[in-house]
């Protein structure tokens, strides 16, 4: 018997040793390791799993002592690092080799550790982590005359207007990569990190135009309107799903689930073979160690296959205490969908020909010269190319009164003979800043908006209003605009004149689609159009119930702005707030209650009420409560698809089939086929139609 015991424990022991021997074998890599945190943080855990590994063994009679002496031990050969930064880079080495000290002085006492104490491991590598080229050259042109650009910063007061204005001659050297591709990475088991935070838009000036161009090109699956740490992000899933990897693990920001970046997720999740999420959070709190600014992130596990995963979202965040702070998280089991949700899959939905065409975003001016007040475009007179502008903040606060100079469709000679006073301002405005982008074309039209919108201005042709979002806000409104309003271009115009669409738009069950199919910024949904509008199905109303909807949105953009002109410090947004509460049943403050009698926001949320239960029967679902989020978008989804099933067959139930699909207008009967019998068409009756610009 006692031989048994001690064969037992033998088995047991070599067992335990093989487990030591996988932990002192792992390899984990940051590749964007900075001073080393990630790799120091990975260390100690794995010290820890190492000690309860070794306190087995001792327990089975085998020693910790002899196998630090064989080399068999945690550390920091294991962990591999890229940084680009020399310091940083040096650091992270040292870091490492200071925490498997302090571990084994802290568990063994003053003995020193086999000799050498420190050996060079070249484990933390000095270079770019996602770009190599044969060589990096100053550009030149064919001259050789080397090509620059502004740096972006240095500015200089305008000698008319005194406004800051680029200093042209603050220029730096563009570069030039000679055969761009994607970096390697070292071979690991694990990898983890915190990729830098740099938004597409931001990528050219904080990187350079010639890195930037390299980076694309080196890396064609990723889309040009995907951040820079969608590099990371990419390459990691890359390496999992072909097995190279067993696991990675990111903190981003929460941008990650934007339509922009989501396509990468996208690609990954349901390429062959799959990459599945084992665990995420879409959105947390953050503070950024370098500037100390408050930010949103999100946090993803990547493994390969096609796995459950665990999803934990912030429910609630209390003060901070320390360096820390209080978060209760919910926790949620399933698929976890490239939107980072698990439930309905609103990013399988397809985008419908039935609503193409007529969400648009607003204007791009690209420099604040075109703004003007009333008093200084009565200065601009004679000018009938000024009109009224609106922005986000004057929809959801309060509007400004500017105005906006739209010279489309001139050309600079036509604009100075006709429009002098305008020419002028812009002259002195806007051009300085023009004459140093990058982009030839917008240099060489300076007098227009940086993008002409074609789209927006066809689709607003003849329309006597249209209805318009704010991009970002924290509560989803829409609202009627006058056609002679020019939007800005964070403004989402939806080109219906008709109270139904607003009806449906502004209803419950659109508002969670567009909360499940948009996006974030910080911790504000976002509206995403072509998600959230072009693949929005429209409910199959009847006359009598399209009337009812349409009656209910008109009142309900009626009394918005009926109060809102009666109590100038009124804002759309105050009067949400107060909605929200009292939906609730949370107290309002002597604030709210001023807002809710000046707002008659009881009456507000009797709209809201009626225009739900008329929306959900439209759909034929008053089985559901505005609230049942869950069921609503499973029902959405299904209806999506199969609305994509009917046009795919060649039915098409078009909102406004006189713009979208003009020549059916000239066949009745094809008209009375194809054009949606569940919407009315706009104000404008149909006609035939030259072919859409």
């Amino acid at each position: 018997m006692l031989l048994a015991n001690e064969g037992k424990l033998k088995d047991a022991a070599d067992l335990v040793r093989a487990w030591h021997h996988k932990l002192s074998t792992t390899r984990v890599l940051d590749p964007a390791c900075g001073s080393g945190n990630f790799l120091y943080v990975t260390l100690e855990h794995m010290k820890r799993l190492e000690g309860e590994v070794l306190d087995t063994l001792a327990q089975l009679g085998d020693t910790q002592q002899r196998l630090e002496v064989e080399g068999l031990t945690v550390d920091p050969h294991q962990f591999l690092g890229l940084e680009i930064n020399p310091r940083a880079a040096a650091i992270a080495e040292m870091v490492l080799w200071i925490g498997y000290l302090q571990w084994h002085f802290r568990t063994q006492g003053s003995g020193l550790p086999p000799s050498p104490i420190l050996r060079d491991f070249k484990n933390i590598e000095c270079r770019d982590a996602v770009l190599t080229a044969d060589a990096i050259a100053f550009a030149t042109d064919e001259t050789g005359k080397p090509l620059t650009r502004w740096d972006g910063r240095t500015t200089k007061p305008h000698p008319v207007t005194g406004e800051l204005v680029p200093d042209e001659a603050a220029q730096i050297p563009r570069e030039r990569y000679t055969n761009p591709r994607p970096a390697t990475w070292p071979q690991a088991d694990y990898i983890v990190g915190n990729p830098p935070f740099i938004g597409a838009a931001a990528m050219r000036q904080a990187l350079g135009d010639g890195y930037t161009e390299a980076l694309r090109a080196a890396w064609p699956a990723v889309p040009e309107s995907a951040d820079f740490v969608m590099f990371w992000w990419h390459h990691a899933a890359d390496l999992t799903r072909r097995g190279e990897v067993q696991r990675f693990g990111f903190i981003t920001t929460n941008s990650l689930k934007q339509t922009f970046n989501r396509r990468v997720l996208e690609h990954h999740l349901n390429a062959q073979p799959p990459l599945a999420l084992a665990w995420a959070i879409p959105d947390h709190p953050w503070v950024d160690a370098a500037s100390g600014a408050a930010v949103r992130i999100a946090m993803t596990v990547g493994q390969p296959g096609d796995a459950l995963g665990t999803l934990q979202t912030v429910v609630a965040e209390g003060g901070a205490e320390a360096d820390a702070v209080h978060i209760e998280l919910a926790e949620k089991t399933g698929r976890i969908h490239a939107d980072l949700s698990i439930g309905a899959d609103v990013v399988s939905a397809k985008a419908l020909r039935a609503n193409g065409g007529i969400s648009q975003r607003g204007l791009e001016l690209g420099s604040a010269g075109f703004i003007v007040t009333p008093d200084e475009a009565a200065k601009l007179q004679p000018c009938d190319r000024i009109r009224p502008y609106r922005n986000g903040r004057d929809l959801t606060d309060a509007p400004r009164g500017v105005l906006l100079i739209d010279l489309y469709g001139l050309t600079a000679d036509e604009t100075r003979s006709r429009y002098p006073a305008a020419y002028q301002w812009l002259l002195e405005r806007v051009k300085p800043e023009r004459d140093q982008n990058r982009d030839p074309k917008l240099r060489e039209n300076w007098w227009l908006h940086r993008r002409l919108r074609e789209d927006l201005r066809a689709s607003l042709a003849d329309q006597p209003r249209y209805i318009a979002t704010v991009e970002t806000a924290k509560h989803r409104t829409f609202q009627f605009l006058d056609a002679a309003i020019a939007p800005d271009n964070m403004l989402v115009c939806i080109a219906l004149a008709d109270a139904y669409a607003l009806g449906v738009l502004s209803s419950q069950v659109h508002v969670v689609w567009a909360l499940a199919t948009g996006s974030t910024l910080e911790d504000r949904p976002r509206y995403i159009k072509t998600t959230c509008f072009e693949k929005f199905p429209f409910p199959a109303a009847n006359p009598e119930q399209q009337t009812r909807i349409a009656d209910l949105a008109e009142q309900l953009d009626t009394h918005r702005k009926r109060q809102q002109a009666a109590h100038p410090d009124l804002t759309l947004t105050g009067m949400y707030n107060v909605l929200a509460k009292l939906r609730s049943g949370e107290p309002l403050t002597a604030k709210d209650k001023t807002i809710h009698e000046a707002g008659l926001v009881a009456v507000l949320r009797q709209l809201h009420d009626e225009l739900d239960t008329a929306v959900l029967a439209a759909y034929g679902w008053s089985d559901l409560a505005p609230t049942d989020t869950d069921a609503l978008l499973d029902r959405l989804v299904a209806l999506n698809l199969e609305r994509a099933a009917e046009e795919a067959a060649g039915h098409i139930r078009w909102l406004r089939p006189e713009f979208q699909n003009p020549s059916s207008a000239v066949n009745p009967e094809n008209q009375k086929k194809l054009a949606m019998p569940d919407t009315p068409s706009a104000s404008t009756p149909a006609k035939p139609a030259e072919k859409r610009p």
